[in-house]
C-alpha cells in the first residue's frame, strides 16, 4: 500500500495481489474453462496483468492454458455476436 502526502491530503493506492500466488490451492489448468473464462472479455481476448493483477509468471501461464483449451475447444475464440457482425450485408 502506498501512501501519497500532498499537502496533508492522503490517498491510499492498494496495489493488486495475484491470486494464484496468493492462493496456493489455486491451479492453471487447461481443461477447466470456468476458471479461464474469468480471464477473458466478453470477446474473447486474454485481459492484462495490469487489470487482472496476476504477476508476470501466472499470467504466461495462464496465457498459455487459455490458448490450449482454445485449441481443443473448451473456449471459443471469439463470441457469436462478433462473427455475426462481420458477415453482415449491407
Amino acid at each position: 500500500m502506498m501512501v501519497i502526502n500532498h499537502r496533508s491530503k492522503r490517498i491510499f493506492i492498494k496495489h493488486k495481489m495475484c491470486r494464484f500466488c496468493a492462493d496456493a490451492s489455486l491451479k492453471i489448468d487447461y481443461k477447466e474453462p470456468k476458471t479461464l473464462a474469468v480471464f477473458t472479455t466478453e470477446r474473447g481476448k486474454i485481459v492484462p496483468r495490469r487489470i487482472s493483477g496476476n504477476c508476470a509468471r501466472h499470467q504466461r501461464m495462464l496465457a498459455l492454458a487459455i490458448k490450449r483449451a482454445r485449441n481443443i475447444a473448451l473456449l471459443p475464440f471469439t463470441t457469436a455476436k462478433v462473427r455475426m457482425k462481420d458477415y453482415r450485408e449491407f
